[in-house]
């Protein structure tokens, strides 16, 4: 149930197709796994939310990203997640889940989950991690039949909406540069409309794709470079698209935090209310980002009064009539 009016002119996927258009590029968005994760990208004032599939592995399922997860349990994912914030959402799909059929099946239900975009990867099934070691991939003549198939889906149902093809060709068995763009012309070939390519080494390398691709839209994962590609070489690379994935950090956080409170108890936690309870999502902040306020909202107007009077009948720390939706970093109070 969407529980705040949609943010965006049209379609989701008409407005992330004319961010990539319009530009300034890359678009700064937010990666993760649930819901949740959304909402923070979106009340942090972000453009888009992916949805990773490794993120999802990890919260859904605590698994890792080995192709553990069905179509089944990304698709209902999908569409909570897509009910649940305003932005146009990327989707990470895998392989495809099956041959060029069943991406087929795979497409036609992710633009109906209400998602803006998706990539496919050219690995075998099950897949790995895209920085992990041990990637194979399927033959390039069966991932260019995938990608058809998608763009054919797409074109049938939704013509906006933005298919991205990953290749893993860089660290891949039997992979190297040359096949990153072999396999980059041949995705382009087929009608994709973003290229992403996972696992570049160096600078060197980055410069090499966007030389032979000089007009696509590009996406790179620079994880394996060191120093870090910073913001600035994003733009200069002329990167589509960027962003982190924020459960990382958060697992960070809440890991240290749980240490501390297995130490010292309750007076861990109540050191970090006081410190935070001036921050947006102090207190009951989150209450005000799921929506809380508009149910308070949709309650006034459509339940009777004497329905209503719970509110002044009642106790509770969080009143949600005095409150006001989390938007942009702040909390109305």
């Amino acid at each position: 149930m969407r529980l705040r009016p949609l943010a965006i002119q049209g379609s989701p996927s008409k407005a992330f197709r004319a961010m990539l258009r319009e530009g300034p590029l890359p678009i700064h968005g937010i990666w993760g796994g649930t819901a949740h994760h959304a909402q923070l990208a979106e009340a942090t004032g972000f453009k888009f939310f992916g949805i990773s599939g490794s993120n999802t592995s990890t919260h859904l399922l605590g698994l890792p990203d080995a192709g553990f997860l069905t179509q089944t349990e990304l698709v209902e994912n999908t569409r909570r997640i897509c009910q649940a914030v305003s932005i146009p959402v990327m989707v990470d799909c895998d392989t495809g889940f099956g041959n060029a059929i069943n991406v087929v099946r795979t497409v036609d239900e992710i633009i109906r989950a209400g998602a803006a975009s998706l990539f496919i990867e050219d690995q075998v099934a099950p897949k790995r991690c895209g920085f992990v070691k041990g990637k194979e991939m399927i033959p390039l003549e069966e991932a260019v039949g995938k990608y058809r198939a998608a763009c054919e889906t797409r074109d049938a149902l939704d013509p906006d909406f933005v298919i991205v093809a990953r290749t893993d060709a860089r660290g891949a068995v039997g992979g190297g540069m040359d096949e990153v763009l072999r396999r980059g012309r041949a995705y382009l070939d087929a009608g994709i409309d973003m290229l992403y390519v996972e696992a570049l080494q160096s600078r060197e390398e980055i410069g090499a794709v966007r030389q032979a691709f000089p007009k696509a839209l590009l996406k790179i994962t620079p994880w394996a470079i060191d120093p870090p590609i910073s913001d600035a070489e994003m733009r200069e690379y002329g990167m589509c698209v960027t962003g982190v994935h924020v459960a990382r950090i958060g697992a960070i956080l809440m890991h240290d935090f749980l240490l501390d409170y297995r130490r010292r108890g309750d007076d861990a936690y109540n050191e970090f209310a006081q410190r935070h309870k001036n921050h947006p999502l102090g207190g009951f902040g989150i209450f005000d980002m799921t929506g809380f306020p508009k149910v308070q909202e949709l309650e006034q107007r459509y339940l009777p009064p004497e329905t209503l009077e719970r509110y002044d009948r009642s106790l509770g720390v969080y009143d949600p009539r005095a409150r006001g939706a989390v938007a942009g970093g702040k909390s109305g109070n």
